[in-house]
């Protein structure tokens, strides 16, 4: 229980941001694809994981930018929408078993679907945030077709690659 609340306050601290940024829909699209191709095939947990924490951070990144665009502001809100979402998502993958099993674990002893979560929340926020960054500097545009979509997309499949070796 202690490794869960050290995780979600991880998460909490990576994504205590001032402002939303929407990702588009083809993206959530392709995290919630990745999701259930990577389940059906029997790919590890991590790769799994990594995938599941770019899909929840899509939808957290949703939700704040209609928050916004309904004007509806209070205290503590991008912490709230965060620690919501991971809560919902995390507790009942505890409770029935798919996380927490001692022989299902990574390094230091994390869960392999919750170091994945970790790893593909952040990872697709960075690439999500790097491409506002890119825009901003190309006077509101992107530099290619679809860069919303491959920019955050790219971590996934880069840390996929990377954990499919590692794990084999």
């Amino acid at each position: 229980m202690k490794k869960i609340l050290i995780s979600l306050l991880s998460v909490f601290v990576i994504f205590n941001i001032n402002q939303a940024f929407a990702v588009c829909p083809v993206c959530t699209v392709a995290a919630g694809a990745g999701v259930g191709l990577s389940r059906w095939l029997g790919i590890d947990d991590i790769i799994t994981g990594l995938w599941v924490g770019g899909l929840t951070t899509s939808i957290i990144m949703w939700s704040l930018n209609w928050l916004d665009k309904k004007n509806i502001n209070f205290r503590g809100r991008t912490t709230i929408v965060t620690l919501a979402y991971y809560l919902f998502l995390i507790c009942p993958l505890y409770v029935a078993g798919i996380m927490g099993h001692p022989l299902n674990v990574f390094a230091f002893g994390i869960d392999k679907l919750l170091f994945g979560i970790i790893l593909g929340s952040l990872g697709f926020w960075l690439g999500a945030t790097y491409y506002d960054y890119l825009k901003e500097k190309n006077n509101g545009h992107a530099y290619f077709p679809f860069q919303k979509v491959v920019m955050p997309t790219l971590p996934l499949i880069i840390l996929s690659i990377l954990f499919y070796f590692l794990t084999k």
